[in-house]
């Protein structure tokens, strides 16, 4: 199978909507010269462009899988767009996230998972039980799934919580070995039950080739830090090492979910 690089379109922000003040950096809800509306990770949030970075790893690698992801945009916002907000906090974050923030385009009338409500295969669930294990993701509990039904399929949204190592870039290759036991509370661990066969069926899409052309369209300036040496160069290919090391050890995150399937029935 064949997989392309990433063509990720830029759009110009127009008008700011509202926020999502259930989301814990504050994205907001706006429209763009597009036509389209789109929910904006902003860089200025408290994740900062960490949580972009994350995102577009981890949106792009769903795409490997076959897993239903909206479309990411990059989102411009110009200088001083937020001068008429009146909530000053919004203005802040406004103020704050000048330049290129990550757009996702809005499901409108999608409705929150409930893993007690929707019906989900065992193979789509292990897909993404298997791809949270590989990304560390946190944020895919029955407190705050992160999936939504929208025209009857289940569309995955928001990776920003994924790759928390590179919150502490000191002990990424620690990182890389480790097990993944906050998979213990998946929302969708008891219905992963094929995740072996996702590992052999889907693992070899996963190449650095592929790995790297996702980073490679990962803007610099969301990868520099100010009091950090490490080049965008440099930075790609921590993100591109770790995930081949995890991959290569996919065994260790396998027998983790495992475990935790079994104390979990």
């Amino acid at each position: 199978m064949k997989i392309s690089k990433p063509e990720i379109r830029t759009v110009n922000i127009t008008r700011y909507i509202q926020p999502f003040r259930e989301g814990g950096s504050l994205p907001g809800l706006v429209d763009a010269d597009d036509g389209f509306s789109y929910v904006i990770k902003f860089r200025g949030a408290g994740q900062g462009k960490k949580a972009l970075v994350a995102e577009l790893i981890g949106g792009e690698l769903a795409r490997f899988l076959g897993l239903r992801m909206p479309e990411m945009v990059f989102a411009n916002l110009s200088v001083d767009f937020g001068r008429m907000e009146p909530d000053e906090e919004i203005q802040d974050l406004l103020r704050f996230s000048e330049g290129t923030n990550l757009g996702v385009h809005f499901l409108n009338g999608a409705i929150t998972f409930d893993a007690n409500v929707d019906v989900i295969q065992a193979e789509e669930a292990s897909k993404i039980v298997w791809l949270d294990a590989l990304l560390m993701n946190v944020d895919r509990t029955a407190r705050n799934t992160n999936m939504l039904i929208w025209h009857k399929e289940l569309w995955l949204i928001d990776h920003g919580a994924s790759l928390y190592f590179h919150h502490s870039w000191d002990n990424w290759q620690e990182q890389m070995h480790k097990p993944f036991v906050q998979i213990k509370d998946h929302v969708l661990l008891k219905k992963a039950t094929q995740v072996r066969e996702i590992d052999r069926s889907y693992k070899g899409l996963f190449t650095r080739e592929h790995i790297a052309a996702i980073l490679d369209v990962v803007p610099d300036e969301w990868l520099v830090e100010e009091g950090r040496t490490l080049t965008a160069a440099e930075v790609r290919a921590v993100y591109v090492n770790f995930l081949v090391g995890r991959l290569a050890e996919s065994e260790v995150f396998l027998k983790q979910i495992e475990h935790e399937r079994e104390n979990s029935i």
